[in-house]
């Protein structure tokens, strides 16, 4: 199917979360004859089916599985396992499946005076795409351009293409569940920041994870930007099919080689969009331009120079913008120090690539970690973390997988695990008061628990939340 007319169209939207009412809307007023399917239920499923109800639209609550009749297109949420039933009912039908992004993808609007559509430049990786996204939009809006952060942030990707006001350029976070429902997506420019196992329970292997984080590379124009630090980023670049003349851009912490960023006598610098780039070099600013200055998010700040600058922003304004950039919540942040400890909330590290990354910062450490691992596998975690840590606190539902990495490489590290069965701000108030009993002046109380957080808090803001909460409680109580 090619960017067909929705006028009358039979489509089914999968999904009644957030994606999935945005795409309602906007295929309705496409004049989509559309259907909604959930095949969860409660008072807040039934609450947003009634309003799109009210629109014009079918809402079915507790079907997520069979095909309505006559079906042409399946628009579907990202969270949706490609071997959901609706899915196998739809690849016996030949009815295509879309996610949110493609459909944001083939509704593009050119833009006034170009005749083309505002180019996209699109960062996906394990971890460090949402800081990364936002430090492009930075960088974009220091340099004059109506952008934001979209895609997987901030901005519904479709509300962005469909803006009233068009946007000059766009800063997308991509998904690999986004990734893998975007088939026609070509991107002026993209990065992978790094890959590591996650998700593998949607993705069903690490080849399959990979393989959808590389379609991001498809049809790119101007750069496929890669970790140097990560050979699996590069080679899927050397996979990507891509427009003639795209070149491929590294980034790292070292000194850069031609075509690359990297970090010189604590400058930023590019190797590969100057010329002559053999022999010269642009200063994009300092690492203490980078808040925080921490490794892995120097490298996040190269990588969305390195997207900028393939869209022909000046250094001056990759300088502003990463100066004025500060990160979201939950992404190690300090939350305070209490007896000469200091808390940090890295509650954003749902997998062990990000809780490596935040380990690797401070030393010594008193750990907080644990919740649902999906499907992770802890050893090399904890190997590589062994040295920095002074005692670990375990948390949650697979926890057993920590201590038993914990058991074979740190067997010297105290392990105290929390009370089961607790839950939200006394599960959390307890953790904290144990780890602060663990730690001497000078540690760190580190929450980065390398785990998702649905088996304790509502998400991993709660958790980062009540940790600052309890944290805070016990400057207050001076225990």
């Amino acid at each position: 199917m090619t960017n067909p007319d929705f006028s009358d169209l039979p489509v089914v939207v999968a999904g009644l979360g957030v994606s999935g009412i945005s795409a309602a809307r906007v295929l309705h007023g496409l004049g989509a004859r559309v259907t909604v399917v959930d095949g969860g239920s409660g008072p807040g499923l039934t609450a947003r089916a009634a309003e799109l109800e009210a629109q014009g639209v079918t809402v079915r609550l507790g079907d997520g599985a069979s095909l309505p009749e006559g079906t042409e297109l399946i628009v579907t949420s990202p969270g949706w396992a490609p071997d959901s039933a609706l899915f196998a009912a739809a690849g016996a039908a030949g009815v295509p499946v879309w996610g949110d992004v493609e459909l944001a993808w083939r509704l593009r609007k050119p833009l006034p005076g170009t005749g083309e559509p505002a180019p996209w430049l699109a960062v996906t990786g394990t971890n460090g795409k949402t800081t990364t996204v936002q430090m492009l939009a930075s960088i974009l809006t220091a340099a004059g351009k109506r952008t934001a952060a979209v895609g997987n942030v901030g901005v519904s990707v479709l509300d962005a293409v469909l803006a009233e006001e068009p946007y000059d350029v766009l800063a997308v976070e991509l998904s690999s569940y986004q990734l893998h429902w975007a088939p026609s997506l070509r991107p002026y420019s993209a990065a992978v920041l790094n890959l590591a196992p996650d998700h593998l329970d949607w993705h069903g292997s690490m080849e399959a994870y990979a393989a959808d984080k590389g379609r991001i590379y498809e049809g790119n124009v101007v750069a496929c930007v890669y970790n140097l630090a990560d050979p699996a980023t590069e080679a899927l670049v050397r996979e990507a099919d891509v427009e003639e003349g795209c070149r491929a851009i590294g980034f790292g912490l070292g000194a850069p080689g031609p075509s690359n960023f990297g970090v010189v006598d604590g400058l930023l610098v590019d190797r590969a969009f100057v010329e002559d780039r053999a022999k010269n070099a642009a200063e994009l600013g300092a690492v203490e331009d980078v808040y925080p200055p921490a490794p892995h998010n120097i490298a996040n700040a190269l990588a969305a120079a390195a997207l900028a600058r393939a869209y022909g922003v000046e250094p001056k304004a990759v300088r502003e913008g990463l100066r004025a950039f500060r990160p979201d919540a939950h992404r190690i942040a300090e939350v305070g120090v209490v007896r000469e400890v200091t808390y940090i909330d890295d509650s954003k590290a749902t997998n062990t690539h990000a809780a490596a990354a935040s380990l690797a910062a401070y030393r010594p450490i008193v750990w907080i970690a644990g919740g649902l691992a999906k499907g992770a596998t802890f050893d090399d975690l904890v190997q590589g973390a062994a040295e920095r840590l002074r005692a670990v606190v375990l948390i949650g539902q697979d926890r057993a997988l920590i201590r038993e990495a914990l058991e074979r490489h740190a067997p010297d590290v105290p392990v105290i695990e929390a009370a089961e069965g607790q839950t939200g701000a006394v599960a959390m108030a307890e953790v904290v008061r144990t780890a602060a009993s663990l730690a001497r002046s000078g540690d760190t109380v580190l929450l980065a628990p390398a785990c998702a957080s649905m088996d304790m808090f509502t998400n991993y803001g709660e958790r980062g939340d009540l940790f600052a909460t309890a944290v805070r409680e016990l400057a207050d109580t001076g225990e």
